[in-house]
């Protein structure tokens, strides 16, 4: 079923208008959000995508409603992964707590224009070449298997480095080094220079891309509907902000995080694969022909794949978090009261 252009329009409308709503109502007047301001939000934009899922549904058969919430569950576990980098570079930047808000709003407004290219990109190259599943399915498969091997006893921060672009902002352009409450540009001495804010803002948006790489083909594998991909992406990054704010010091609690992803990964890997050799047309594989002993894997399989993985994920995370707490709250009693620990470090 193609999607009308009016229905297109009114979807890329109604998300403007959100950006616009969020920027007027909270972003405008520069303040750290509270934890119950932070929390209600984000209950807002969770209960505004279960509406529009139900709404899908209901219009365009619960078939594609099914393919939306396995999407949207998807893509938002992967932007908590990405709420680490955003944490990076915020503190690399040393954004001022009070305006990392409009920071955060204005690079989703250019991730969510950058996905949406890329999304139109995806489902043309789709539509012409089907063995792009293959490409796609190798991808997620290769992301997959990077995130599994990462060493999580590292500190984040030491694997950020600028993104292209903004190193090539930095060379190009006038920039000062200094914060001028949140403002983009300054004049100061007769040029006008861009401030760190303007960065940020680049270096938040261009490292979404970067994200772009595998939420999108890893969408594309559970619908082959541009809408719903767009939609589910729209949706994940538009609470972003909130869930920024809302998780903060939570974030590196969950340590089995990127485990889980890599194995959702992966399975979505192993279903673009299969579903490319549903239409196989690559002339070294099976002659060209359809591989037709390739098992289908339905969308109810993969939203119980990706529930039940993260939900695992989560709880082996909280548990493990809280075992090492208590172990250290341990190992400190123990050299607090052992005369032959304290009189040691005394000496």
């Amino acid at each position: 079923m193609s999607v009308p252009l009016w229905i297109w329009v009114a979807t890329v409308v109604g998300i403007a208008a959100l950006l616009v709503f969020d920027f007027y109502t909270h972003v405008r007047t520069p303040h750290a959000p509270s934890f119950r301001e932070s929390a209600s939000w984000s209950a807002v934009y969770v209960g505004l995508a279960l509406v529009f899922g139900v709404g899908l549904g209901i219009v365009w058969g619960w078939g594609h409603g099914a393919e939306y919430f396995a999407g949207y569950v998807m893509e938002k576990s992967l932007s908590v992964d990405n709420l680490f980098v955003f944490l990076i570079i915020m503190t690399r930047f040393a954004v001022p707590r009070e305006y990392q808000q409009k920071v955060l709003l204005v690079g989703v407004a250019i991730a969510l224009v950058l996905r949406g290219v890329f999304i139109f990109l995806g489902a043309a190259a789709i539509a012409q070449f089907s063995w792009v599943f293959y490409l796609f399915g190798a991808f997620l498969l290769y992301t997959a298997v990077t995130l599994a091997r990462e060493d999580h006893d590292q500190e984040r921060p030491a694997d950020y480095k600028d993104p292209a672009l903004v190193r090539l902002m930095r060379r190009l352009l006038p920039t000062t080094n200094e914060y001028h409450g949140d403002r983009l540009t300054i004049a100061l001495h007769g040029r006008r220079l861009l401030t760190p804010m303007l960065i940020v803002m680049v270096a938040i948006g261009s490292t979404d891309v970067l994200f772009a790489l595998d939420s999108i083909p890893a969408v594309y594998g559970l619908t082959k509907e541009p809408y719903i991909v767009f939609a589910t992406n729209a949706l994940a990054l538009l609470g972003l902000r909130q869930l920024y704010f809302l998780l903060g010091g939570l974030l590196q609690r969950l340590v089995f995080l990127s485990e889980g992803l890599a194995v959702i990964l992966g399975f979505i890997g192993i279903k673009l694969v299969l579903e490319a050799l549903h239409t196989n047309e690559v002339p070294f594989i099976n002659g060209g022909a359809a591989v037709a002993w390739a098992p289908e894997i339905p969308i109810w399989l993969s939203m119980i794949v990706i529930l039940g993985t993260l939900t695992v994920a989560t709880v082996a995370s909280v548990i493990t978090t809280g075992r090492r707490a208590r172990q250290v709250g341990r190992t400190a009693e123990v050299r607090s009261t052992d005369p032959a620990v304290t009189d040691t470090s005394r000496r």
